[in-house]
């Protein structure tokens, strides 16, 4: 028989135990989390998932310093990949994968790792443009490209004022997805007259764009100004990140809002999960992990200094830009587990969504429009039959439908105000489903508050299906269908003010602080810069203001130099510390203008080379390039 002090003593044991066991537990999570541990070879991840010859990929691991191969499905061998750190690799993918895939190999001299996940191959296909053949495009003006995959477009060919081609980078269109491509017209820099310009992908594609009437943008003064839609912003009182579990965001409403610091509005959290957002931190070396609330989903690995998607703001803060649309499995633990940002060495400030609109400067608004569906006139008028259908792309739904819409759009319709413009004199439009068993609101006809007479033979009715999840459940399965009589549907679209026109300024001005050349770069220590007046600037190219030099510490500035092929780097002038790897075509900060030269973007805040160049001042050398300018913009 068991005492009562036999049973408290067991109790208590038993208490000591399981709290050890917890520790233990958890000691080990933190252990690894904090990557602390030496695991050896491996690739915990990559990314993009889905990739097309020569596009670039990251992967990250651990025991990457003695990879000598990597393997890509279809047993293409790459050996000419840059090894960034023991944990991350950068690297081209190779012609000649499969449709089908496969998975990565990494291998060293004497041991071998397989990504866990699969390499799918892509393929882009443009669709249409919100820019019909023989239309206007001004200055200034977005475009949109429809279509699929268009994730690899890397560039945009255009015709510069002097009929000159010149590219758009990737990095400089307005927004970049799957389905739909952004970019804006250059300002003043375009031909004046008709042409078709081009888009490039990274696999050697050249696909060609409507014929347009391009025109400079107007004469009056203006500037591009970068916009905030505030998602969360911090009340400086939960402190700095350490691998706890304090900043966790939920959908308003949802069960996973236990315990989070805020709750997301239906429309912003929608946004989320389908375009670029960015968090602010304040840090100065920052390891940010984006998981969810149970820590059982990352979106790719941890973000420290180096990843091209974290950058030195250079004030004390970073800014971490975050897409997960392309991680579903990710974002289908959002719901119940909402989202997460943990890590160590960092507090957030600041979760939103940026926009770059032109502003003041004595332009106007102008309703800007992204098409969703034209009609182009075969399909008659509407008297009660089921001829308008509208599906997502790709799904059971779209069967007998007049057309597919993309993923990203079928969202927006989701969660966002569209509008209809039909053909009519006395219209009743009715919004219905397929099956016609769900109905948006009743039908509408003249009268109706959403319902405008454009006075021209049309009419436009403003339709927000956020608000009608019953109708909104059934559309995956049974589609959109537009009826009702006497009417002819036009044209389906999203619409948006913009402040455009201006056009004096602009945009950023580039400020040259230094021009010239002494000659080709093979490996030698011509093109030295130092700071005016400083004993380093013995045996240098040229001595920089104070204020320059300042810049250059703790801004971004660019080096344009001619090449067909450089090698870069940017060391000191005793060639003891460098600024990151070489760089080489391929890498994400060096652009091809185009026209024989290349275009290096340079930030060297918070790099250890940067405590050494007021001594020993800083060199640009390697091989194949000869140095044009360097500058900034302000």
């Amino acid at each position: 028989m068991i005492t009562k002090k036999y049973k408290r003593l067991l109790i208590g044991l038993s208490f000591i135990i399981c709290h050890l066991a917890f520790s233990t537990m958890f000691i080990s999570c933190a252990d690894d989390d904090n990557d602390s541990a030496n695991v050896g070879l491996g690739i915990k991840v990559f990314f993009p998932t889905k990739v097309v010859t020569n596009q670039p990929i990251t992967i990250n691991g651990s025991g990457f310093n003695d990879v000598t191969e990597i393997e890509f499905p279809g047993g293409a061998k790459v050996t000419d990949f840059e090894i960034v750190s023991d944990d991350m690799i950068k690297v081209n993918t190779p012609s000649g994968i499969p449709a089908e895939g496969g998975k990565i190999v990494v291998r060293t001299a004497n041991n071998q790792a397989e990504s866990r996940l699969p390499l799918t191959l892509g393929h882009t296909i443009v669709s249409g443009f919100s820019k019909q053949p023989g239309e206007t495009a001004a200055g200034g003006e977005q475009i949109t490209v429809y279509g699929s995959d268009l994730e690899f477009i890397n560039s945009i060919e255009l015709l510069d004022a002097d009929s000159v081609p010149q590219l758009i980078d990737h990095k400089d269109f307005y927004r970049k997805g799957t389905n739909n491509l952004i970019f804006r017209v250059p300002l003043k820099n375009i031909y004046d007259g008709t042409f078709v310009g081009y888009l490039h992908t990274y696999d050697g594609q050249k696909i060609a764009m409507p014929e347009l009437t391009y025109e400079p943008a107007a004469e009056s003064g203006g500037h591009w100004e970068t916009v905030k839609t505030t998602i969360w912003k911090s009340d400086g009182t939960s402190g700095p990140v350490s691998w706890n579990g304090t900043y966790r965001f939920a959908l308003e409403g949802h069960d996973g809002a236990n315990e989070c610091i805020a709750q997301i509005p239906q429309d912003l959290w929608d946004k989320m999960m389908t375009e670029t957002f960015y968090i602010d931190v304040e840090a100065t070396d920052p390891q940010i992990r984006v998981t969810n609330g149970w820590w059982d989903a990352q979106w790719l690995a941890d973000f420290q200094p180096g990843n091209e998607l974290l950058t030195d703001n250079g004030d004390g803060t970073w800014t971490l830009e975050i897409n997960i649309a392309d991680a579903p499995d990710y974002v289908a633990t959002l719901l119940e587990k909402h989202i997460l940002f943990t890590g160590d060495r960092y507090t957030p400030l600041e979760i939103y969504f940026a926009e770059d609109v032109w502003v003041d400067g004595g332009g106007h608004m102008e309703i800007i429009k992204t098409d969703i569906w034209k009609g182009d006139g075969t399909a008659g008028a509407v008297s009660w039959n089921g001829t308008y259908r509208f599906a997502l792309e790709g799904h059971d739904g779209a069967n007998e439908c007049i057309a597919q819409i993309p993923q990203d759009l079928w969202d927006k319709m989701m969660t966002e105000t569209f509008y209809v413009d039909v053909e009519a004199t006395d219209p009743q439009i009715r919004v219905t489903n397929g099956w016609w068993d769900a109905q948006w609101l009743a039908d509408f006809q003249p009268g109706n508050e959403r319902l405008t007479d454009n006075g021209d033979g049309t009419w436009t009715l403003e339709i927000n299906l956020a608000d009608a999840s019953d109708y909104v459940a059934t559309l995956l399965e049974k589609h959109i269908l537009f009826t009702g009589d006497r009417y002819t549907p036009l044209e389906i679209y999203f619409k948006e003010e913009v402040w455009v026109g201006g056009g004096g300024d602009s945009g950023p001005k580039e400020v040259v602080f230094w021009e010239g050349s002494a000659g080709a770069v093979s490996w030698n220590g011509t093109y030295r810069f130092a700071l005016e007046g400083h004993d380093g600037a013995n045996e240098c190219i040229a001595e920089l203001p104070q204020d320059v030099w300042d810049l250059i510490k703790t801004g971004t500035f660019y080096l344009t130099v001619e090449a067909t092929d450089p090698q870069i780097r940017v060391t000191n002038g005793w060639w003891d510390t460098q600024w990151q790897s070489d760089f080489q075509p391929g890498n994400e900060l060096l652009t091809d203008n185009g026209d024989g030269t290349w275009t290096l973007e340079i930030n060297i805040a918070g790099d250890p080379l940067v405590d050494t160049i007021d001594e020993k001042h800083i060199l640009f050398t390697g091989d194949r390039f000869t140095p044009l300018k360097l500058y900034y913009y302000e």
